[in-house]
């Protein structure tokens, strides 16, 4: 133990999991931390990126095991993967210049619009009109030369990133790390091709329908190895046609990787948030019945974790972007309001245009916040005996009025997006 925190050192893939295991393990056989970061664009990004510069603060991070990541957190964990100079010292404590190594390249990519130009290249240069998927290769150019240039083999072997799509092929969560990439019914790449950019797993993760078409993935099936898909005609067609969409199609929260076999487990949610809709014609009732599809989906997801929680399957806690401090404890003076985390926070676009300042001080204080009580109230065995005393980001942004101000027309979509600040 050190500073009351166990240090939790996180080891290779286990066997199970390479082999395409998907049956959880007892509670004696989990171990360490799993920290994972949902899907929602930059939206989600700088939301996770304030909850994470919190559990920096009080050494949690650097004793993660394994970080699970989804479309807009698979963003935030490409700089964190790239940025951070890992593995870190085996005694818990807080990872130094946060802002230089993670803040700053986040806020730079956020800044800019990186969904219209990829988009506007498919549909305006002739030669892409036959190329479906000219919109996403666009994306992960634009990912390489803003975010990272590394290869997937050049992950760090510690933490475990583990970059979640949707495998459409065979209806499941693909995924990419340093040792493999692959979903478990066609199997898994093992290593993956040394030349597969982690930019390009960072596109398959966050290429959201039906703005971008998915990613083509373009490999031999013979390849594949311990899939539990039958080998054969049918399953090597499905691979060489095999293409991947945004991770939140099929797991927004990113738990996948981690809930079979970590001891804790540890959810930042900044997806969309679901409302009531007064009837509106049939298009909008078309693109409402999906929406209520994928709610209930998601709802499903995020009672079998409380529940899992509950019944000590696995210990750890959940924040989302539409919770407040006073979800964990009533009388919590500090952070935003619900009604405002409601109304306002959680109805900010979930898109890849600019962000403004304003709405990305909000979104980081947010995050900070509601993670430091989420931990505070159901984790407390990851707390050093001095816990660091909170430091609000972006503290000239806690005034509700201001904010509610500022962020006024931040739900909105736009056509071509937003260009500037």
């Amino acid at each position: 133990m050190t500073n009351g925190v166990e240090s939790i050192v996180p080891p290779a893939p286990s066997a199970g999991l390479l082999s395409g295991k998907y049956l959880p393990e007892a509670a004696s056989r989990r171990h360490g931390i799993g920290l994972c970061l949902s899907g929602g664009g930059y939206r989600a990004a700088l939301f996770h990126a304030g909850a994470l510069r919190r559990l920096n603060e009080l050494g949690i991070l650097s004793q993660v095991r394994t970080i699970a990541s989804v479309s807009g957190g698979s963003i935030l964990a490409a700089i964190l993967a790239d940025r951070i100079p890992w593995p870190l010292s085996p005694i818990p404590g807080e990872i130094p210049d946060w802002d230089t190594l993670v803040w700053r390249p986040l806020r730079k990519m956020t800044r800019r619009n990186i969904r219209t130009p990829a988009i506007a290249k498919r549909i305006l240069l002739p030669w892409n009109w036959p190329r479906s998927s000219a919109a996403v290769e666009s994306l992960a150019r634009a990912y390489e030369r803003t975010i990272t240039a590394k290869k997937l083999v050049e992950l760090p072997a510690s933490p475990d990133f583990v970059l979640s799509a949707t495998d459409l092929a065979f209806g499941t969560n693909w995924v990419f790390e340093r040792v493999r990439m692959g979903s478990y019914r066609p199997g898994y790449i093992l290593p993956p091709p040394t030349d597969w950019p982690l930019a390009r797993a960072v596109a398959a993760s966050s290429c959201f329908p039906p703005v971008f078409n998915p990613l083509p993935v373009g490999v031999d099936p013979s390849l594949f190895r311990r899939g539990k898909e039958p080998k054969g005609p049918a399953r090597d067609e499905a691979i060489r046609g095999l293409r991947l969409s945004d991770g939140g199609v099929y797991d927004n929260m990113g738990t996948e990787p981690v809930w079979k076999d970590h001891d804790v487990v540890l959810v930042s949610d900044g997806g969309g948030l679901f409302d009531i809709e007064a009837e509106q014609g049939l298009f909008r009732r078309l693109r409402r019945d999906m929406a209520t599809t994928e709610n209930q989906a998601l709802a499903l997801r995020r009672r079998w974790l409380i529940a899992g929680f509950e019944t000590a399957v696995f210990k750890g806690t959940y924040w989302r972007i539409g919770s407040a401090r006073t979800s964990y404890d009533p009388a919590d003076p500090l952070g935003y309001s619900k009604a405002l985390a409601r109304e306002v926070i959680g109805r900010v676009r979930t898109d890849l245009d600019c962000f403004s300042d304003a709405e990305a001080a909000v979104l980081e204080n947010h995050g900070y916040l509601v993670a430091d009580a989420a931990i505070q109230k159901h984790v407390p065995l990851l707390l050093p005996n001095l816990v660091p005393p909170l430091a609000i980001p972006n503290p000239r942004w806690m005034d509700e009025t201001q904010v509610r101000r500022a962020l006024r027309k931040s739900s909105k979509r736009r056509i071509l997006g937003r260009w500037w600040s």
